[in-house]
């Protein structure tokens, strides 16, 4: 599955790329994280509870960030397993200074497995891009990018 989008922020890259980079801003925002907790350089553990349709439960897995070009861009590495099943997921954020602003661009591929997968297969993308625009609205709203305010752009 693909799924991305563009985001619009009203501050420079520098700021948005230090939120992105932030920890507890991310804790904050991933929808359903409950735990993100450091693991090495630029890797970090985590457990989220997520819900597909009637499928709920608890992933545990890696979050791990690559091939880092500050302000512009990284990769960002996804694998969680649980009850419900497993999720791989692998996406390259690119920050552009756009309109006095950033336009935040994210093209991501994942994969499902398990009962998950086999139960929620035709709404899967639409809960990844329903999960990614709550992701960025949340990170608006963040005190390290005072006004910004992304607008998902088709």
């Amino acid at each position: 599955m693909e799924v991305g989008g563009t985001y619009r922020f009203d501050v420079p890259p520098p700021a948005v790329w230090a939120l992105l980079m932030d920890t507890a801003a991310i804790a904050r925002c991933i929808p359903g994280c409950r735990e993100l907790r450091p693991a090495g350089p630029n890797r970090y553990e985590t457990e989220l509870s997520v819900a597909v349709a009637a499928i709920s439960g608890n992933f545990k897995g890696t979050i791990e960030l690559a091939e880092l070009h500050p302000p512009e861009s990284y990769r960002l590495l996804v694998n969680g397993t649980g009850g419900p099943g497993f999720v791989r997921a692998a996406a390259t954020i690119t920050l552009e200074p756009s309109d006095g602003g950033t336009a935040v661009q994210v093209a991501a591929t994942a994969e499902a497995g398990g009962l998950i997968a086999r139960v929620g297969q035709r709404l899967l993308e639409g809960v990844a891009r329903m999960t990614m625009d709550r992701f960025f609205e949340c990170l608006a709203s963040q005190r390290r990018a005072p006004g910004a305010a992304p607008s998902h752009l088709p």
